[in-house]
């Protein structure tokens, strides 16, 4: 799959098959998502790849969005680690970058995912934070939830004119 067919047909796929997603494909969404662009090559990002059912399916509860977490083969939480940044307020876009990334990834590798929003809201992040031990300066940004996809959505055409601005708004 070319580059610009991953961007144009990626969709959010939140049904999965029980297949399990390989270990060689996980560590290549990680290697796609830390080749996204940084604020100062800063590199804020820090990951928790979570496959045990039991926890998949407690951070299921921790959003009202994330219930195909418990069906899920894989879910990569993307933190942002807050301790000692050179650009402190960018954080967020780099992270957003890796997640990006790793949607791309994996679906040029034939799997399912959807990203899953937990930054800025602590009523999300505050219980994930907690059950997966993370320290106080690292922040959950996001969740994918990641599997073999057992649902197909055609690609979703966008594109309006009437958004873009040339030159001057």
């Amino acid at each position: 799959m070319d580059a610009l067919d991953a961007l144009m047909t990626r969709r959010s796929i939140r049904r999965y098959t029980g297949e399990p997603v390989l270990a060689e494909q996980v560590e290549t969404m990680l290697r796609a998502a830390m080749a996204a662009p940084s604020a100062g090559n800063q590199q804020p990002w820090r990951f928790v790849v979570v496959t045990e059912r039991e926890t998949l399916a407690i951070i299921a509860d921790t959003s009202p969005y994330a219930g195909m977490l418990a069906e899920a083969a894989v879910g990569i939480v993307v933190c942002g680690d807050t301790s000692d940044l050179r650009h402190p307020v960018m954080w967020q876009q780099d992270c957003s970058a890796a997640v990006q990334n790793i949607l791309l990834a994996a679906h040029a590798m034939g799997l399912g995912a959807v990203w899953l929003g937990y930054y800025p809201k602590t009523e999300r992040s505050s219980p994930l934070k907690a059950l997966l031990g993370m320290p106080e300066h690292i922040e959950p940004m996001a969740v994918i939830s990641i599997g073999h996809p057992a649902e197909e959505k055609g690609p979703s055409e966008r594109y309006d004119a009437d958004l873009v601005h040339h030159e001057r708004w």
